[in-house]
């Protein structure tokens, strides 16, 4: 049951909350940083695509876990004229040498990997040293009293939502990981609250 949901529920469900207009702002604010040889955490179903720059973009190389999503996510880089060189299904593990992309690309991903602190080791790792991570993610939020909301809602959250947790401190997590915070912004994008507070950003190494 757990994994019909996740291939024939789940892609929809994350189609309908990850395209509202608010949510493509903030994508379309990152994704263009992206350069050279990029590594996508996370594809989905493929709406970052629309937003590389194709005359920066060299190769990109995807992860992503959900055969429904890569399939959608195919069908979406054709449509926009790129194509997603998949690699690896797990962000904790990433099937690349030292050092080999400029650019990580995680949008709307770090609050669904199981291990968090692993996915971020390795994406410092697979990092050229003066590479680019860009992000966008949704979390913790600064308020303590949408902060308990976010702690009380989050074991229904992550067990309807594919694994996806409210409360993970996404700018703490970086810097606890090593990386250098190069800009960022925060703000809530909408209601409710508990799910919207948004983080997104470039870090180096």
């Amino acid at each position: 049951m757990k994994r019909w949901y996740g291939e024939h529920v789940l892609p929809h469900l994350i189609e309908w909350s990850c395209r509202p207009d608010d949510v493509a702002a903030h994508r379309q604010r990152v994704v263009p940083f992206a350069a050279g040889q990029v590594l996508e955490i996370g594809v989905g179903t493929g709406l970052n695509l629309g937003f590389y720059n194709t005359d920066t973009v060299d190769r990109l190389w995807g992860v992503e876990p959900s055969d429904a999503m890569r399939s959608r996510a195919t069908a979406r880089g054709v449509e926009v004229g790129l194509e997603v060189e998949w690699i690896g299904r797990s962000g904790e593990q990433v099937p690349l040498g030292d050092a080999a992309v400029d650019t990580v690309v995680s949008t709307y991903t770090l609050c669904s990997i199981p291990d968090w602190d692993a996915a971020l080791t390795e994406i410092r790792r697979v990092l050229a040293p003066d590479g680019v991570f860009v992000f966008c993610e949704h979390g913790a939020a600064p308020d303590e009293a949408v902060q308990r909301w976010q702690r009380r809602l989050n074991p229904m959250w992550r067990a309807c939502a594919g694994g996806c947790n409210l409360d993970r401190p996404i700018l703490a997590g970086l810097e606890r990981n090593g990386f250098e915070i190069e800009w960022a912004d925060q703000e809530y994008r909408g209601r409710p609250r508990c799910a919207s507070f948004t983080t997104l950003g470039l870090a180096g190494r």
